[in-house]
């Protein structure tokens, strides 16, 4: 997914509604939901799983009832739907059901994503004590390669989940929203001949 974080960066830069991207968590808490809106960032096309360069973003659903924090909370829930749509394709590809998602980067901090993240997926979703896995991945291989550690069985002893969020959404419910996520995509398309 490559316009998660950059979504964040966009409601900052260009639109002006955050000034720092933590602050995102705290206007989308203003709001119950989104308020029926969704955004799809296809700034550049979308990516996987549909790798359509074609496609431009949209926000779609708008009515005068929305404000400033059904977009906050639309761009979050918008990172946890196209999280979904990658992990249905590896789903289907593989042929095995996924049972828990470990998350890491910088929007793991943010505990109202978290929370739609396992909502949307319906399985547990865990966040590490150490946030940053790429930078730790990078010292666990330097590490292994000149023999600070003696093998993957003592890196894998070092991992630990420091929260975990459980499905709290209705099964009905999140089909539902799901299939207007799909419409809301679908609008996407096609835009640049």
């Amino acid at each position: 997914m490559a316009i998660a974080g950059a979504l964040i960066q966009w409601l900052r830069d260009n639109l002006g509604l955050i000034k720092s991207a933590p602050e995102v968590e705290t206007l989308a808490r203003t709001v119950d939901d989104s308020g029926g809106i969704f955004i799809v960032p296809a700034f550049s096309g979308l990516f996987a799983p549909y790798w359509r360069s074609d496609a431009r973003g949209a926000i779609v659903g708008l009515t005068r009832y929305v404000n400033r924090g059904h977009i906050a909370r639309a761009a979050l829930e918008a990172t946890a739907w196209q999280t979904r749509e990658v992990l249905d394709a590896m789903n289907a590809d593989s042929g095995v059901a996924l049972a828990s998602l470990r998350v890491d980067g910088g929007m793991v901090g943010n505990e109202l994503l978290m929370q739609f993240q396992a909502d949307v997926l319906g399985v547990r979703v865990i966040r590490p004590t150490v946030a940053e896995t790429t930078a730790l991945g990078a010292a666990y291989a330097a590490g292994l390669a000149v023999g600070f550690w003696a093998g993957q069985d003592e890196l894998s002893a070092n991992w630990s989940a420091e929260r975990e969020w459980l499905p709290a959404m209705d099964p009905l419910a999140r089909e539902r929203q799901y299939a207007r996520w799909k419409k809301a995509v679908s609008r996407t398309l096609d835009w640049v001949d």
